[in-house]
């Protein structure tokens, strides 16, 4: 079994233009993952920027995340970055894993409202591990902790910019190898 550790970056849909299928207050800008083998060993890694369809790149959302408008107007739809990302983990036996569900329920409910027919993303959605819940359990924390929280509890250093979703995946795929050494339970949640 591999683990893809996956983050992803959005923007904002303005309610003006979240009607029709796509009713979602936020889209996808940015895909980033690291591919974990059986030992939880950093193996490849996969970043690609996702042009919105019916999101806005504004002020915030380039401060916050660091993405330019230029970054997404040239880059792939949605669609075609989820398809590389899917061909990226070829066949391998795997599991996706990220810092709490909203990035699951992001590519859940994106894949939807888009139409997107593709058994294999289907199968990673059902089996998705959510790192957060395992690390809150474990911890016994009253409240979710942030992934920056969580990293700092555990004495690992954040490294990279924060809010850029090849890093935080980076930094998810760290704590979770070390969630897997001190025999978590690394099961979906």
């Amino acid at each position: 079994m591999k683990y893809a550790v996956i983050n992803i970056e959005t923007c904002r849909v303005p309610k003006s233009l979240r009607t029709g299928e796509y009713r979602w207050s936020h889209e996808t800008i940015q895909i980033g993952a690291v591919l974990l083998d059986e030992d939880l060993n950093m193996v490849k890694k996969f970043s690609t920027f996702v042009r919105p369809q019916y999101g806005r790149m504004d002020p915030f959302v380039e401060y916050i995340t660091g993405i330019k408008k230029e970054n997404v107007e040239a880059a792939d739809t949605f669609e075609a970055a989820i398809d590389r990302f899917v061909r990226w983990l070829k066949d391998y036996d795997v599991r996706c894993v990220s810092w709490s569900y909203s990035d699951e329920n992001q590519i859940r409910r994106e894949v939807a409202a888009k139409g997107i027919n593709n058994p294999r993303i289907n199968e990673l959605l059902d089996s998705w591990i959510d790192c957060q819940k395992i690390f809150d359990e474990k911890m016994d924390f009253d409240r979710p902790l942030s992934l920056e929280e969580a990293l700092a509890a555990s004495d690992i250093y954040a490294g990279g910019s924060t809010r850029d979703s090849l890093v935080d995946a980076y930094n998810t795929a760290i704590l979770f190898k070390k969630l897997g050494s001190m025999n978590f339970r690394l099961a979906a949640g």
